[in-house]
């Protein structure tokens, strides 16, 4: 049997009981991200497409960091985009403010639609926990 932790940072119970899912799941030094939206800490979808984007960042941000991890211990990334043509160039410029370039793969993926109506974007990961990578 694989050991595995469960990851719900705080501020993010909510997740676990409304939507019945973990932020994250940590295996030996892998963590898996599920996909992290630009909502705030009730729930509530963002509607300024830049502030969802940064709370996207935000949210996975808080989720590495309760997983022992960083933007920098992320490895793989998938985003989402609903309207990716029109979101993207704002999308792209967020995330070189916040994430560090050139350090993991990423495939972005345009979509119909995501979880509930409002959200233009997703962001998923996989990061290896360096430290403990590295004892």
């Amino acid at each position: 049997m694989i050991d595995r932790e469960i990851i719900v940072p705080d501020g993010m119970e909510q997740i676990v009981e409304r939507a019945g899912y973990a932020p994250a799941v940590k295996v030996g030094t892998f963590v898996f991200c599920a996909g992290q939206v630009g909502r705030t800490r009730g729930l509530e979808v963002i509607h300024d497409p830049e502030s969802q984007f940064l709370a996207c960042w935000e949210n996975l941000k808080t989720v590495l960091h309760a997983a022992g991890c960083t933007f920098d211990d992320v490895v793989e990334m998938t985003s989402y985009h609903v309207q990716m043509s029109v979101h993207m160039s704002v999308f792209r410029e967020v995330k070189n403010r916040v994430f560090p370039r050139g350090k993991c793969v990423w495939t972005a993926i345009g979509v119909s639609e995501l979880a509930h109506p409002g959200l233009l974007a997703e962001i998923r990961c996989l990061a290896i926990q360096r430290s403990a990578a590295d004892a």
